[in-house]
C-alpha cells in the first residue's frame, strides 16, 4: 500500500476520533474500504435486502451477501458487509425477494434435450391424429429421403395403445422416421426406416432388447432398448455445429428455470454408440469452454465401458477442467423403463403376465466393469427402475465395496423408482445416492397402477421420504428431455405428489417438505457428484450461483404454487434474463 494512502487513512482516524466524535462508524468503514485497492478487499457486488436461503444448515438464512471474482466473500446481515464495499462495488437491492442457491439438475441429457427442441415435438400429445399431423407437418418442411426425427410421445396419454408404423406410413412414403418414447427406452420407426435397416419378421431380438411384433410376426415399428441400435446405426451423425447449437440452446433454456449446474449423463442410451459422449466432450464442451461460450456448469458422466479412457483423462488433467466443466464418473444401465415394460421386476407385469422386464447388461459384465471403475477411483452411477434391478445393483455395490475396500465412493442409483419392501433402508445403510426425478411420477402414477397392480404400485413407487429417512443422499433431477428441467415444479411435485386428474396425493406418506426438496436440488445434489466444496450452497468461498425468485416472502414461497424465476446469476453475473 503506498505512503499517500497510509497518510490519508491516518488523517481520517484522527478526524473521526478527535474532531468528529459523532462520525458514524459505518460510514468510516465504507470510506476506508474505498481507499484500499479493490483487488484485495473490495467486493464486486453486494446483494442486499432479501430472504436468502443458503442451503447451509449452520446458517440457513441471511439478508445480504458480498461477491468477489465469482465467489461469495461473506454472507450475513447487510451491516456486516460494509467493510467490503469499496470503489467500484455495485449493489443489488432485492427488495425482499427470496433467493436460493442455483439449482443443480442431477440427471439430464443436455445435448439430446437441445436437439429435441428443434425436432418433432410429441410431448403432451394425447391423440393419435395429432401425432400423425405433427409428423406430416415435419415432412412438408423436409427434403425427400431425409430422416424425420423427434420424440417425447407417451402412449398413456391416449389410453395406452402403442403406436405402430402404419400410423404414419401414409404421410411418410419417402422419408425414414424415428420417434423416441418420452423415456428414451422405446422408439417408433416407420416402414421406410425398417426396410432401410433390414428389420423383418426374421430379425431376432438382440440381447437386452426387443422387436415388437404383430400377431402375424411382422415388426410393428416399435423397438425397445438394445433393439433400437438396429435403427440408430442408420441415422446420420448429428453435425458438430448442430450439437454445439443444441448445447447452447439447452443451456439458455436451463437458465430460465434457475438451473446453473447439470449432471449430464450424455447421449448414451441402450443401443447407441459409446463414442457420442466422448465426441460431445471434445467437440462441444471443450470447444465452448476454450472459447468462453459456456453458460452453465456441467458435471459429465461417460459410458462405463469407457472407464479406462476417463481414468486416463482425470489422471492427466484432474476432475475440474475449469469452473465450468467437471468430470463426474461413469454410467451404465441395469434395466429399461416402466412405460416400455422393460423395467426389471421380481414379479411379472400385471398387464403382461409373462414379462418381468429386461436386464440390459449381463450381470457379470456389469460387475466386472464396476469393480474396475471403482478401483480406479471413479464414481459409478447405474440406471435402475424396477425393484429387481435396484436390488441387483445394491447387491453388486455391496460386493464391490467389500472387494475394493473402504473409501468415500458415493455410488449412485439413477431413478430408483420402484423398490421392494426394505430396499429403501439399504440405500442409507450402504451410503448410496438416490438420484430421483419427481416429475416422472406425474406421468407414471396411472401407468404404475395399471402395469403393477394397486398394491405393488402403492407400496413401492417413488419412495422419497423413505429414502431420506433411511439417511440416503437424495438428489433431485429431471431426466431432461424425458421431462423438462424445472426445479421449482419438481420441488412442488415432491411436496404434493398429485398427478394430473387426481384430487389427492399419490402415496402421501412419501411427500417431502419444502426444506428437504430444496436441499435435494442444491447442496445434496452437489454432494451427490463430489462438488459440495464448489456449489450447492450460498456460503463463504463457494461459487456465487443463485436464483432470485418472484416471491416477496418466505411464507409466500412456502405456501404458494405460482413462484417463478425472476433472475439467474452464475458466478455473480446475471445470466438470465
Amino acid at each position: 500500500m503506498n505512503l499517500s494512502i497510509v497518510n490519508l487513512a491516518s488523517i481520517a482516524v484522527f478526524l473521526s476520533v478527535f474532531l468528529f466524535p459523532s462520525f458514524n462508524s459505518t460510514y468510516w468503514l465504507k470510506w476506508r474500504a474505498s481507499l484500499i485497492p479493490s483487488t484485495k478487499f473490495g467486493a464486486d457486488l453486494i446483494v442486499k435486502n432479501g430472504v436468502i436461503f443458503t442451503s447451509d444448515p449452520s446458517f440457513p438464512f441471511a439478508n445480504s451477501m458480498a461477491i468477489r471474482d465469482g465467489r461469495i466473500l461473506r454472507i450475513g446481515n447487510y451491516s456486516s458487509l460494509q467493510d467490503l464495499s469499496g470503489y467500484g462495488t455495485k449493489e443489488l437491492n432485492l427488495e425482499g425477494k427470496v433467493v436460493v442457491p442455483g439449482f443443480i439438475d442431477s440427471h439430464v441429457h443436455l445435448i439430446s434435450a437441445g436437439l429435441q427442441m428443434a425436432r418433432v415435438q410429441l410431448k403432451g400429445v394425447n391423440r393419435k391424429d395429432e401425432v400423425v399431423r405433427r409428423v406430416k407437418e415435419s415432412v412438408l418442411n423436409a427434403k425427400r429421403g431425409s430422416w424425420i426425427l423427434g420424440g417425447g410421445w407417451n402412449n398413456d396419454l391416449w389410453g395406452g395403445e402403442l403406436p405402430m408404423a402404419s400410423w404414419i406410413d401414409e404421410v411418410t412414403p419417402d422419408n425414414p422416421v424415428w420417434l423416441t418414447r418420452m423415456d428414451g427406452h422405446m422408439g417408433l420407426a416407420n416402414s421406410v426406416a425398417l426396410k432401410l435397416a433390414g428389420v423383418t419378421n426374421l430379425t431376432k431380438d438382440p440381447n437386452g432388447g426387443k422387436i415388437m411384433q404383430t400377431a402375424d410376426g411382422e415388426p410393428t415399428g416399435l423397438l425397445i432398448d438394445a433393439a433400437m441400435e438396429l435403427i440408430l446405426s442408420w441415422i446420420p451423425e448429428v453435425s458438430v455445429d448442430e450439437r454445439r447449437e443444441a448445447m447452447l440452446r439447452a443451456s439458455s433454456f436451463a437458465l430460465t428455470r434457475g438451473v446453473t449446474t447439470v449432471v449430464d449423463v450424455g447421449r448414451y442410451f441402450p443401443g447407441s454408440s459409446v463414442e457420442h459422449s466422448w465426441q460431445d466432450f471434445s467437440d462441444v464442451y471443450q470447444w465452448a469452454d476454450s472459447s468462453g461460450k459456456m453458460k452453465i456448469r456441467v458435471c459429465l458422466f461417460f459410458p462405463m465401458g469407457t472407464w479406462s479412457r476417463l481414468h486416463g483423462v482425470i489422471h492427466r488433467a484432474g476432475r475440474a477442467l475449469s469452473n465450468w466443466i467437471y468430470l463426474g464418473g461413469v454410467k451404465a444401465f441395469a434395466d429399461g423403463s416402466l412405460g416400455s415394460n422393460s423395467a426389471l421386476f421380481h414379479e411379472p407385469y400385471f398387464d403382461d403376465p409373462h414379462n418381468y422386464g429386461l436386464q440390459v447388461l449381463e450381470f457379470e459384465s456389469l460387475f466386472n466393469m464396476t469393480i474396475a471403475s471403482d478401483m480406479s477411483g471413479l464414481q459409478v452411477a447405474i440406471h435402475a427402475i424396477g425393484d429387481k434391478a435396484n436390488d441387483l445393483i445394491l447387491d453388486m455395490y455391496e460386493s464391490v465395496a467389500l472387494k475394493n475396500g473402504k473409501r468415500d465412493r458415493r455410488f449412485r442409483i439413477e431413478h430408483a423408482q420402484h423398490l421392494a419392501p426394505g430396499t429403501a433402508d439399504r440405500f442409507g445403510q450402504q451410503g448410496i445416492v438416490a438420484s430421483v426425478q419427481p416429475d416422472h411420477l406425474l406421468d407414471d402414477a396411472d401407468a404404475a397402477i395399471r402395469k403393477l397392480g394397486v398394491d405393488r404400485a402403492q407400496k413401492g413407487s417413488y419412495l422419497f421420504r423413505s429414502l431420506l429417512s433411511s439417511n440416503a443422499l437424495l438428489a433431485l433431477g429431471s431426466d431432461w428431455p424425458v421431462t423438462s428441467t424445472y426445479p421449482l415444479h419438481a420441488i412442488r411435485t415432491a411436496m404434493n405428489r398429485i398427478p394430473p386428474g387426481w384430487d389427492t396425493a399419490w402415496i402421501p406418506s412419501e411427500r417431502l417438505s419444502l426444506n428437504d426438496a430444496l436441499i435435494a436440488h442444491t447442496i445434496s445434489a452437489a454432494w451427490a457428484c463430489f462438488l459440495e466444496n464448489e456449489i450447492g450452497s450460498l456460503s463463504t468461498g463457494k461459487l456465487a450461483d443463485f436464483v432470485i425468485l418472484s416471491s416477496d416472502s418466505w411464507d409466500e414461497f412456502a405456501t404458494g404454487g405460482s413462484t417463478s424465476v425472476n433472475a439467474t446469476y452464475v458466478g455473480g453475473i446475471q445470466a438470465y434474463p
